[in-house]
């Protein structure tokens, strides 16, 4: 008997580790720039606020001969953030965001998750 409770802790502690290392264990931190699409509030359980940022690409695109465009879609961690990006949609804007290994449905859609404004232009 003793044995099988050695072993339910040391299981609980594992799956423990496993979730804090995949939901809530910061992988990364950066910057990204670019202009602002949109900014919304949504959710049908979980309201979120959701972003996404259109980046500018340095290389071309040979068959149209245009820049290549990219997204860069994230979830806001907090009110006040998210009222400035709202309030300046198509504005040029450098965002700090926090990378997580997975998403959890209360901090939004996104594993990237921004943190605050650096810089709008």
């Amino acid at each position: 008997m003793k044995y099988v409770w050695i072993t339910l802790v040391a299981v609980v502690l594992v799956v423990s580790g496993l979730v804090w290392y995949k939901y809530f264990f910061v992988f990364g931190e950066g910057v990204k720039a670019g202009n602002l699409n949109y900014a919304v509030y949504k959710g049908n359980v979980f309201k979120t606020y959701e972003g996404k940022l259109i980046q500018q690409g340095f290389g071309s695109n040979p068959k149209t001969g245009s820049f290549n465009s990219y997204e860069f879609e994230f979830s806001i961690e907090n009110k006040q953030v998210f009222e400035q990006l709202e309030n300046n949609s198509g504005k040029y804007f450098e965002l700090h965001y926090k990378e997580y290994h997975g998403t959890v449905p209360w901090r939004g859609n996104s594993r990237y998750v921004v943190d605050k404004v650096i810089n709008m232009r």
